[in-house]
């Protein structure tokens, strides 16, 4: 999620689901047992997209988009509707790189990716409210009823408190037995976990129960080669629209947003 790649990757775009929403944890299965679903990507609508926001993490809260940026001296989040210009923005300290984001019942948390730090924030003005300090990177976070969940670039998963982020155990990621590394920016839904695979086009999702991969999304294809501007331009964003099975997806440096479904990849 994170240092510059010198990997081009052709742009594609992830989502993944809102804290406590079951119709969406439950709307993308299409009945395959204990396997591994393959599901695609199938467009409803474009909308605009800041193509300067390194983005970082992605989620909505009623009818208010929530975005976190990185890059040191850079880092900002901000809230607003879709497509549309932010109401509220703010800019963290220069020392900090900004990554993941999850809005809470009482306020919104933001995590940086080597300093060690998270910041909570009011969800209304996103004034910051304190810092905790945490062990190891910070790549994705999201709200999965009293717990959150934490990405760190590795296969494994975090699960914390969300009042005092302190950590309440982890589990390992895995697909047929292997480990799923370069987990990035996450949603949970309902009692899923979604995940963009950092620089792949593909997002899981993942039972964090077991660890398991329950399913892998084809996310290719979203943005034209001339829109991909930068090797770090890469699949990073997923926020459920919250009473739906929709998703919206973008990327870091995208001029776009995608709003998605989840389909049969056959």
């Amino acid at each position: 999620m994170k240092h510059a790649s010198t990997l081009l990757v052709a742009a594609a775009v992830v989502t993944a689901c809102a804290p406590g929403d079951a119709e969406h944890g439950q709307g993308a299965r299409t009945g395959s047992g204990q396997g591994v679903e393959r599901l695609r990507v199938q467009v409803e609508q474009e909308l605009p997209h800041d193509e300067t926001a390194f983005t970082q993490g992605l989620e909505f809260s009623g009818d208010t988009l929530y975005e976190g940026t990185g890059r040191n001296g850079q880092s900002k989040l901000t809230a607003g509707p879709a497509g549309g210009p932010p109401e509220r923005s703010v800019s963290l300290p220069e020392e900090f790189f900004g990554e993941g984001i999850t809005v809470t019942d009482s306020g919104v948390w933001q995590l940086t990716w080597t300093s060690g730090v998270a910041i909570e924030r009011d969800p209304d003005t996103l004034a910051e409210r304190r810092r905790v300090s945490y062990d190891g990177e910070g790549w994705g976070l999201c709200d999965q009823d009293d717990r959150l969940v934490m990405s760190d670039g590795s296969a494994t998963l975090t699960f914390r408190d969300p009042g005092t982020f302190e950590p309440q155990g982890s589990i390992d990621v895995t697909e047929a037995g292997q480990p799923v590394e370069n987990l990035n920016e996450l949603e949970c839904v309902g009692g899923d976990v979604y995940a963009n695979v950092w620089q792949t086009e593909d997002i899981v999702r993942i039972d964090p129960g077991s660890g398991r991969v329950t399913a892998r999304i084809d996310a290719s294809g979203l943005l034209d080669e001339g829109e991909v501007t930068s090797p770090e331009a890469v699949l990073n964003g997923i926020a459920a629209y919250p009473g739906s099975d929709r998703f919206l997806i973008t990327g870091k440096l995208w001029p776009k947003m995608f709003r998605v479904a989840f389909v049969p990849a056959d």
